[in-house]
C-alpha cells in the first residue's frame, strides 16, 4: 500500500505513523533503532505489505499495469488505490480527510530530524505538494505515475500506466472496494494481537 494508506491504517497512533510511514527506508533489523511503538509501526508496515502482496485481489488487479509497466506493476496499483481510499466516503469525509492529512504532517514534523535521512528527502516533496490529500486529484495520482516511471530503474521512461488506470477505472475502483475491508480487518486484529492501544 501508499502513504496514504498507511497513515490511514495507523489509526492515528504516533508512534504506528511515524513507524509505517518510514517502513519503506528502514532494512532488516535498523527498526530495531527506534522507540518501540515506532517499531511496532515499522512492523505493521511489513505485515501490510506481505499480506497485500499475497491477497487475491491484489494478484489479479495488478495485471492491470503489466503490459506498460512489468514488474512493477504493484507500486502503480498502491497508488491507484490511494485515489479511491482519499475518495471513499463511506471511510472519510472530504474534510476528515484534510484533518487527518494535517495531523500526519504534523506529527511526523515533530520528528523528522530523527527519521531516516532519504525519507526526509522524500518527505519535503510530500509536504511541500501535499501528496497525502492530493491523492484525492486524478492529477496527482499521473503526476505520481510520473514520478515511478522516472524513478524505476529498468523501466522504459515513455511507459504510461496512467493510461490504464484511465482505461480501467471502474474495474480499480471495485477491486479497491473488495479488498480494503480485508486490509482494515487485518490490521485491526494485527494492532489487537499485538497490545496496541489506540486513541
Amino acid at each position: 500500500m501508499n502513504y496514504l494508506a498507511h497513515a490511514y491504517l495507523s489509526f492515528k497512533q504516533p508512534g504506528l505513523l511515524i513507524g509505517s510511514m518510514i517502513g519503506d527506508f528502514v532494512k532488516g533489523n535498523q527498526y530495531l533503532q527506534y522507540p518501540e511503538t515506532v517499531q511496532k509501526g515499522i512492523l505493521l508496515h511489513r505485515h501490510i505489505d506481505t499480506y497485500t502482496d499475497a491477497h487475491p485481489v491484489i494478484l489479479e488487479s495488478k495485471k492491470v499495469f503489466r503490459d506498460s509497466v512489468g514488474r512493477y506493476d504493484g507500486a502503480f496499483l498502491d497508488v491507484t488505490y490511494d485515489y479511491f481510499l482519499a475518495n471513499d466516503p463511506s471511510i472519510l469525509s472530504e474534510p476528515e480527510w484534510r484533518k487527518l492529512v494535517s495531523q500526519t504532517y504534523a506529527t511526523i514534523e515533530l520528528q523528522l530530524e530523527n527519521l531516516p535521512k532519504p525519507f526526509q528527502y522524500m518527505y519535503s516533496y510530500m509536504e511541500n505538494g501535499d501528496w497525502l490529500y492530493n491523492y484525492r486529484f486524478a492529477w496527482q495520482i499521473q503526476k505520481s505515475f510520473n514520478g515511478l516511471v522516472q524513478r524505476a530503474q529498468y523501466l522504459d521512461k515513455n511507459a504510461n500506466p496512467f493510461l490504464s488506470f484511465d482505461k480501467h477505472f471502474q474495474y480499480l475502483e471495485k477491486s479497491f472496494a473488495s479488498f480494503f475491508p480485508d486490509l482494515e480487518h487485518f490490521v485491526q486484529d494485527w494492532i489487537q494481537k499485538n497490545h496496541i492501544t489506540l486513541q
